[in-house]
Parts: structure tokens; C-alpha cells; sequence
């Protein structure tokens, strides 16, 4: 009968008994309990409407987008080409209205237009004010056309850059030259190798 005691001692003390203490835990076990989040590789949260505030400030005033792209070194290019266009474009104004007053006094029969001497003699001729009046006007539009292509130019340059300033350059992606010696024509050939390493 004892020995059923002892049996039945041993058994219920081994309820009491744990064989691990979960307060315990070792740093192991304690990860494979918690929930693994993963974090965004980015710094920057992409903005969509950069690229398009950046142009509609650069068409609202010119340099205003490359400001607002912190591209500050742009700023005198854009004014630089917008306001060379200008200046050609005023010069050649005043001057084709030089030669169209005068081409008006001679084709009136007047004699005292700017391009004549003192006694009344023309120093261009009259079809000579006319052609000259023609290259002044070709180039008054030309200039036009290259201040408004300046104009459109630095708006597409901030919108560009408002998309590659936020466009992720990463180490791994990069573009190498190579040289790899041929054996066959006793060689070497030359070139270039995108390489994206994961």
C-alpha cells in the first residue's frame, strides 16, 4: 500500500511540476513570438504632384519651378536664354521699323529717310531697304520663337526634375565599362555592362 502511495505522490506532484518557465524564455524563442513588420526602404514619401507643381510654378514665373526643385544654379541659365531671345528680339523690332519708315518716305518719293546722304542720294537702295526690311522681320520672329522655346524649355526642365528628384539611385544598379581580352584575335574588346546586384 505504500508503494501505491509513493505512486500516487509522485504523480501528482508531477502536475505541480512545469518543465519550462515561460518568463525564461531565451531572446531566440522570444523573436519567433513577435510579429515581424517590415519597414520602407525609402527616405522620402513620394509625392505625385511634385512634378506637376514644379512646372506650373516655372510657367507661372520663369526660374520659380527650378527654385521649387532647390536646383537654384538653373535659375540664370532660364533668365540667361529667355532674356537673350528678348533682347534680339527688341533689336530686331527697331530696326526693321527703321528700315519699314524708311522704305515708306522712299516709296512716297521722299528723299530725307535715314539711309540717304545729306544732298538726297541714297545710300541703300530702295530694293535694298526692302530685302534688309525682310531679313529684320525674319529675324525679329526667329527671335520670338527661340524666347518662347526657352520659355517652354525651362517648364519641361522642372517637371523633369521634380520627377528625377525623387527617383531612388541605388548603389546596386550601375553602368560600368568592361574589357574582356578575346583569345581568338588576340584582342580586346570594349564596352559597357548594366549590372543590377541583389
Amino acid at each position: 500500500m505504500v508503494k501505491h502511495l509513493v505512486y500516487i505522490f509522485i504523480i501528482l506532484s508531477s502536475v505541480w511540476c512545469h518543465a519550462q518557465d515561460d518568463s525564461n524564455d531565451t531572446p531566440e524563442k522570444q523573436d519567433l513570438n513577435t510579429v515581424l513588420v517590415a519597414k520602407d526602404t525609402l527616405p522620402i514619401v513620394y509625392d505625385a504632384n511634385r512634378p506637376s507643381k514644379a512646372a506650373f510654378y516655372s510657367a507661372i514665373l520663369p526660374g520659380m519651378g527650378q527654385v521649387y526643385n532647390k536646383k537654384y544654379w538653373k535659375v540664370p541659365i532660364a533668365y540667361g536664354l529667355i532674356g537673350t531671345s528678348v533682347y534680339f528680339y527688341i533689336r530686331n523690332d527697331n530696326e526693321y521699323n527703321r528700315l519699314r519708315d524708311a522704305f515708306k518716305i522712299r516709296l512716297a518719293g521722299g528723299t530725307n529717310d535715314e539711309f540717304s546722304d545729306e544732298n538726297g542720294n541714297p545710300i541703300i537702295s530702295t530694293q535694298g531697304l526692302e530685302r534688309a526690311q525682310k531679313v529684320s522681320q525674319r529675324n525679329k520672329e526667329l527671335s520670338l520663337l527661340l524666347a518662347a522655346a526657352a520659355y517652354v524649355l525651362q517648364i519641361i526642365d522642372a517637371n523633369v526634375d521634380g520627377h528625377l528628384s525623387q527617383f531612388s539611385v541605388d548603389r546596386n544598379l550601375a553602368v560600368l565599362p568592361y574589357i574582356d581580352y578575346n583569345n581568338l584575335s588576340a584582342g580586346s574588346n570594349f564596352g559597357f555592362s548594366l549590372t543590377y546586384n541583389f
